[in-house]
Formats: structure tokens, sequence, C-alpha cells
């Protein structure tokens, strides 16, 4: 009996309770919505039965059950609440950085950008998306930017006095590199600084290498300029030799005469700076052999450095050596003019003693003197070679050949010069 009393108490308090309008408390969802359907209609929200859908706005994540009813028991089945999206905060971006719209929740956009001389390899932004993730993969900084180099300047330099060439120095190219300053390596192709250089440009080349390998070139020229004077003319019956190219700054070109001529003039002129010859330029005139001397030394000297002598002396004009001697020598007066030699002859015995020298005649003190100065005989046949600095270098009692004389003429008494001007006009005598 008890029993279905207390039965009948329970469902009266059913009956009650089915027809209160808020079983529940309201349900609130921050930062988002709950959906509810109740089984006594679309106006109630929290009666006994009802079931409600949570869902959370945009950029928030439910946490909980998605779905709740409202039990007897006044309470809901379950909770659930929104918590914003939220992703891991970005790595720093070596040579670079980032900016974003929202840091780092949902929906958040970070945009990189890249130091000076770096480019972004990669992707330029990435968003925060639903799952919590970032968009696109980690970016990163490359140097593409290649260094800044400055050559020198381009230059002239004059070659030295004598020379076709210069000594040349300059200073190392400035190197700088934009992005992180370091520069690796700088190369050279051309010649070095303080390098002797010949006439003409020539052109220097750096390259410079960053520690991303990017590289940039410069060049510049360095001129050497031979400064030069008007090419000297030789004198009519002469030559002149130059030192170094001719006629560069600084050569030496010196005047010779042929044999049989003398030089009136300088001797050596230089090519200035100013490409002009210093002096005047020197002629050739036939020898002026003086004979009205009172020594045999002022004889003599009058050929120094100019003439060799071959001295004749014979008792007789029709002595039998000296008419064979002479009969040589007149066929070889070419021979004898190239290898400058002046023949003297001193022909008879006092007091019918003739001396002469080409077309003039030497007076008897003067003959005497030049027999006891070089102590030529007058009673045999005998010649004495005399060179060019007044030396006795030879001497003949018997008839020699013509090929003889020159033969020791070109050993001993020219210079290297005078034999490959022999050389050079040999044709000329043939």
């Amino acid at each position: 009996m008890n029993g279905i009393l207390l039965y009948c108490v329970f469902l009266f308090f059913l009956f009650l309770s089915l027809q209160v309008a808020r079983w529940c408390h309201d349900l609130k969802i921050q930062d988002g919505e709950a959906a509810c359907y109740s089984p006594r209609g679309g106006g109630y929200r929290s009666t006994l039965g009802t079931r409600c859908s949570l869902s959370c706005d945009l950029g928030y994540r439910l946490i909980g059950q998605s779905s709740v009813r409202c039990l007897h028991n006044r309470r809901w089945s379950g909770y659930a609440h929104c918590r914003r999206i939220q992703c891991h905060v970005l790595p720093a971006i070596l040579y670079g950085s980032y900016q974003c719209t929202a840091g780092v929740y949902e929906g958040s956009r970070c945009d990189y950008t890249c130091s000076p001389g770096y480019q972004i390899e990669g992707d330029r932004n990435r968003v925060c998306m639903e799952d919590g993730l970032w968009s696109g993969g980690e970016p990163f900084c490359v140097d593409i930017d290649p260094p800044k180099i400055q050559c020198p300047t381009s230059r002239v330099k004059v070659a030295e006095p004598e020379k076709l060439t210069a000594v040349v120095y300059w200073g190392s190219p400035k190197v700088k590199d934009t992005a992180d300053g370091v520069i690796t390596r700088v190369f050279r192709r051309g010649p070095e600084p303080g390098s002797e250089l010949r006439e003409g440009e020539h052109i220097i080349r750096y390259t410079a290498y960053d520690s991303a390998n990017n590289r940039a070139s410069c060049k510049f020229t360095v001129k050497v300029q031979v400064r030069r004077c008007p090419i000297l003319s030789p004198p009519l019956h002469g030559y002149i030799t130059c030192s170094s190219a001719g006629n560069n700054y600084g050569a030496n070109c010196e005047y010779h005469c042929e044999g049989g001529y003398e030089r009136q003039g300088p001797a050596l002129r230089v090519c200035l700076f100013s490409q002009q010859w210093a002096g005047s330029p020197a002629i050739c005139t036939p020898m002026q052999i003086n004979v009205n001397v009172n020594s045999a030394g002022g004889f003599i000297d009058q050929f120094f450095e100019k003439q060799q002598l071959l001295i004749i002396s014979t008792p007789s004009s029709s002595d039998r050596y000296y008419r064979l001697q002479s009969a040589a020598l007149q066929r070889a007066t070419c021979g004898l003019d190239q290898r400058h030699v002046v023949v003297v002859e001193l022909v008879g015995e006092m007091p019918k003693e003739v001396g002469r020298v080409r077309a003039q005649q030497l007076s008897t003190e003067l003959i005497e003197q030049l027999r006891q100065a070089l102590h030529i005989s007058r009673s045999y046949f005998n010649m004495v070679l005399i060179d060019k600095y007044g030396v006795d270098r030879e001497r003949y009692v018997e008839p020699t050949t013509s090929d003889e004389i020159f033969t020791f003429i070109d050993l001993y008494l020219l210079s290297p010069l005078e034999l490959a001007r022999l050389e050079a006009n040999k044709e000329n005598c043939e």
C-alpha cells in the first residue's frame, strides 16, 4: 500500500515537471552558440529533454561534447567551452624578419622580409589555419646581391729614359659586401702592382666573391707611353748609332763618318722628354789633313779616334817590294777607306826624300820627326800600322797582301759596331 502511494506521488511530480518551461539552467557558451530543440516546441530552450548542439565562433575550437541534453536531475548531460585556435610561435629567420596581422591566432597572416642584400627563398607569407598549424613551409633568406667593387682609376705612365717599359704601381680595389659584409676572396687577372710593363695598353681585372659565392668584377687600364723624337737622318758619308730603340726618350745617338771624312758638329744627341733632339745635327766633311805641323805628335794627333795610319817607307820608288805593295794597296782603296786607313808614304833617301799623304807633301822636318818617333828606317822597305789612338800595332818588312792587313785590322783594331758596319757595306767594294 505504501509503495503504491509513493509511486503515485512520483508520477504527480513528474507531471508537474513536464509542465515547467525551465527545467535546466539556460545553456550559454562564450565565443560560441548553443542550438537547442525542446519537445515542447521552438519557444523552449531548457525544458526536460531539450537537446542542444554546441558550436564555436570562427577562430575558436570546441572543447567538450558537441551535443548535450537536459536531464531529470535538472543538469545538462555534458559541458563544453570554446577555446581560441592558436598556432605555435614562428621561429626567427636568419637575415630577415616577419610581421603578423594577429599574432599566433587562427587567421593571422605573417609576412616575411629579408635584410638588404638578401632575397626570400620559399613562401613569402604563412597563415595560421583552423587546425592550429601554419600554412606553407618555413622560408629562408639567401644572399643574391653581388658585392660592390671599385677598381683604381685608369692611368697613363711615360716609359723611363732609354727604356720601352715603365714600372707602374696602383692600390687595391675597394670591395664591400651589401649582405653580411664578408668578402671571401679577390682575384686579379693581369700584371701585379709594381710590374715593369712594356709599351702599349694593359687591362687589369679584379673579381671579388662573397660568402654566398656571388661575384662582381671591375677593370681598369694602364697605358705605357713611349715618348719619341723624330727619326734622325744619317749625314752624307756617315751613319748614326743609337742606344735603346733609337728615338725614344733618353736615347743617345752618335754621329760617325766614313773613312776619309770627319765630323763637324756635336758627336752625340739625346732625345729629350719634349720629344725634340738636343743640339744640332752633325755633318761629315772630307778630312783636312794638316801637314804644316811642327812635330810628329802633332801630325798623328789629328787622326786620333778617326783614322788608322799605314806608313810605308822605301829607299827608292823603284824598290821591288814597294812596287808590289803599292799595286796591292791601290786595288784595295775601298777596303782601306771602309777601315778608316790613311796611307802615308816616305820614299827615297836624303837629300831627295819625299813624303806624301794623299795629294799633300810632307816637309823634310816632319819626315825626319816621323822616322825618329816611330823608328822607321830609310835603308829598307818597311811598313808601320798605327791605330786610331796613336799606338804602334804592327810592322811589316816584306810586301803584304791587303787581305792579311784587313784581317789584322778586323781582328784587333775595329770595334764590334765598326765590324757590323763593315759587313753591311761589304758589297760596296765588290
